[in-house]
């Protein structure tokens, strides 16, 4: 016959190895729920800083970055960009917000390359912005980074049977001080539209369909 004191031991043991298991369970539940809620809350700050078509930083964290960027700049240089698609609405109206959405979604790729490790941001609709670090802030640099980024962003665009071709009017203006990037944007910007009113190669901005299927 069992002895009463082993039995009433064993069936202890028992107990205290179930209440383990169950504590466990309970805490690798929890771990997983904190995990679940860290992804989340990391998914809602990217959304909330990030333009969910591009993926580029949006107007607001482009700001708030480039602020930080002066701050740590170190005595670099630094150059304002501002661009603008020639004729978007062109595509939009001809191919529909699909084909528009994928031409946006290249030009930010391709502004993204051009920038290297560089802020680049989509401020709204076909307008973005960059802040660059240059070797120095001379204006053939400047002339010369602006005709490059502009000959890489009207390079063709692959879009279903056709290829598409948009060119931007570009900006580029030095970052004077830590507290003068407002003023660089604007300089920027103003050297934007002075590009687009001048008309500068206008044949080669014009959007260009072409007749035979992207290669």
């Amino acid at each position: 016959m069992p002895d009463p004191m082993s039995v009433a031991s064993g069936v202890c043991a028992a107990g205290a190895l179930l209440s383990t298991w169950h504590l466990r369970r309970r805490a690798m539940r929890a771990e997983a729920e904190v995990g679940h809620l860290q992804a989340e809350l990391a998914a809602e700050r990217h959304a909330a800083s990030h333009d969910p078509l591009t993926g580029l930083p949006n107007r607001r964290a482009f700001y708030r970055l480039a602020a930080t960027l002066l701050t740590d700049a170190a005595g670099r240089p630094l150059i304002a960009v501002i661009l603008d698609l020639d004729d978007f609405k062109q595509v939009n109206d001809r191919y529909g917000h699909a084909a528009g959405d994928q031409v946006l979604i290249s030009v930010a790729e391709r502004l993204a390359a051009f920038a290297g490790d560089n802020l680049v941001a989509r401020l709204g609709g076909d307008e973005f912005a960059g802040l660059l670090t240059s070797p120095t802030v001379d204006s053939r640099w400047i002339d010369h980074a602006t005709r490059r980024l502009c000959e890489m962003l009207a390079a063709p665009i692959p879009l279903g049977g056709l290829t598409l071709r948009v060119t931007a009017s570009v900006g580029l203006a030095p970052v004077t001080g830590p507290t003068q990037l407002t003023e660089a944007l604007r300089q920027a910007d103003a050297a934007m539209y002075r590009a687009k009113s001048l008309g500068v190669g206008r044949e080669a901005r014009q959007l260009v369909d072409t007749a035979h299927p992207a290669e």
